[in-house]
């Protein structure tokens, strides 16, 4: 396959396999407002791990989101058990940082495992992570550096306890939650092969994030497509190597709802949510004339970027936008009207169908909110 914007081809490649949504279901419970998830369905989930486990796993994640290099060198089947079995192989010392290194902060690790073995960090220790950020043209906070700094002091003493965690977590929720999820990973492998055969890879890329434009792709001779139920309808992009990147794409279908049991589909419900809101209608309206930026919706409705960019989160969450990324600072928006008609086909679908009886569903909204995820 080539890409319309080049004449050198673009080999597309697949991984499918739970152990990436073992990670990103950790991320999403644990930052629920970023994914439109009840908090406290999250806070029930989580409730059923012991308060110190809950603890370190919640100040982990702030620092792992997705090790996909070290999730790719697993054996097949890439899934919860392979993890943790993985993770057992490795001295405890070294596990944490393992799983840092593995979420993209591969040039880092030198670096990383130095301050671990000294204990402490400098400021000069700080600026050198900071310019780091900069590098990639990324903004980051002192205070988040400094927290950042101090997990890597303690890495080698949290091994065994976050191994222990993630065993305790595997076996209150995630045993039976990757048996739910991997037909629909192994379904979106199916269609999204399917697809490349017929699109350019700028087109399909744009598919399979639901509404982002790839500006670039000049240099890129393979993307690795690797599905997560979890995720969708937002996306993580990783470079591989200097001319390997990767795409985690959503695979949660329409229809589907993350809460096991739910009976209203997630989009209908993020949908209904993004348009009860004037705010949202007016950047709506405005971007069904036109493709704007935050900045000059900002202007536009007299309201702070910040407040804009809120917005505009919640609509993509209900794929209501699409956008195309000029650089990590500026992104160009657009209205998806066929997604809102798509969302308006799904709603008479669901009304239409034959109610089943809420009241039999073991894993219903009533067993899950007792104990209070670009």
């Amino acid at each position: 396959m080539s890409d319309d914007s080049s004449n050198s081809p673009i080999e597309i490649s697949f991984e499918v396999g739970s152990a990436y949504d073992f990670f990103a279901s950790l991320h999403v419970l644990h930052n629920p407002g970023e994914f439109g998830l009840r908090g406290a369905w999250a806070a029930g989930v989580r409730s059923r791990l012991s308060q110190e486990q809950r603890d370190l796993l919640e100040e982990a994640f702030k620092h792992i989101f997705m090790p996909r290099d070290w999730i790719m060198a697993l054996p097949e089947p890439k899934d919860a058990d392979a993890v943790l079995a993985a993770l057992g192989q490795i001295p405890a010392e070294k596990r944490v940082l393992e799983l840092v290194v593995g979420s993209e902060m591969e040039e880092g690790a030198e670096f990383i495992q130095k301050v671990a073995d000294k204990g402490s960090w400098t400021p000069a220790d700080r600026d050198e992570v900071m310019e780091g950020f900069k590098k990639y043209g990324e903004k980051i906070t002192n205070k988040k550096i400094e927290s950042m700094l101090d997990f890597w002091i303690k890495a080698p003493s949290l091994g065994e306890p976050l191994l222990e965690a993630l065993q305790a977590y595997q076996e209150v929720f995630f045993a039976q939650e990757e048996k739910r999820i991997l037909p629909r990973l192994e379904e979106a492998v199916r269609q999204a092969r399917a697809r490349s055969q017929e699109l350019t890879p700028k087109e399909l890329l744009s598919e399979l994030s639901r509404g982002l434009t790839f500006e670039k792709l000049e240099g890129v001779e393979e993307l690795v497509l690797i599905p997560s139920f979890w995720i969708t309808p937002l996306i993580v992009e990783g470079k591989l190597t200097k001319k390997k990147r990767s795409l985690m794409f959503g695979a949660r279908r329409t229809e589907d709802s993350l809460v096991p049991g739910e009976v209203v589909p997630d989009q209908i419900l993020l949908t209904l949510k993004a348009l009860a809101d004037p705010t949202r209608l007016r950047i709506l309206r405005y971007l069904a004339q036109e493709t704007l930026t935050p900045a000059e919706l900002a202007r536009r409705l007299r309201l702070r970027a910040p407040t804009v960019t809120h917005h505009l989160h919640a609509l993509r969450l209900a794929e209501l936008v699409s956008f195309s990324a000029k650089n990590k600072q500026e992104r160009l928006y657009a209205a998806r009207m066929d997604a809102l008609n798509a969302t308006y086909a799904a709603l008479n679908r669901f009304l239409e169908s034959a109610p089943l009886d809420e009241s039999q569903n073991p894993a219903g909204e009533e067993v899950f909110e007792r104990g209070q995820v670009w």
